[in-house]
């Protein structure tokens, strides 16, 4: 499974909703999440640039972007933020790659 962090702005209509009727929508998420063939590993309200922050672990990218892509269809947010995380061992497997891949900058 790959891990996804995803953070969300709610939109002002959600927030009046949210006001009108508080509620932990972290079940909601969740089912969403389980359907697409993942697990919400917790989630979090925040404030700031964005105001809840979940945890996922997802089969691939595909379901990810599924994710997100149904929550913008909803029309409550205004932003989501969608970002893979790379274990420590899979970050420096990628910069072993990295630095075998000939790659070459541009010169000035």
């Amino acid at each position: 499974m790959a891990h996804f962090l995803v953070q969300v702005a709610y939109s002002p209509e959600a927030w009046a909703s949210l006001l009108k009727k508080p509620q932990n929508r972290i079940g909601v998420v969740s089912a969403a999440v389980e359907k697409l063939g993942g697990k919400l590993i917790n989630g979090w309200l925040s404030f700031g640039e964005y105001d809840t922050v979940v945890l996922l672990d997802m089969p691939d990218n595909i379901a990810a972007a599924a994710f997100a892509a149904a929550i913008a269809a909803g029309g409550s947010c205004k932003s989501i933020k969608t970002t893979p995380l790379l274990s420590a061992d899979e970050g420096v497997a990628a910069m072993k790659k990295a630095g075998s891949s000939g790659y070459t900058p541009l010169s000035g």
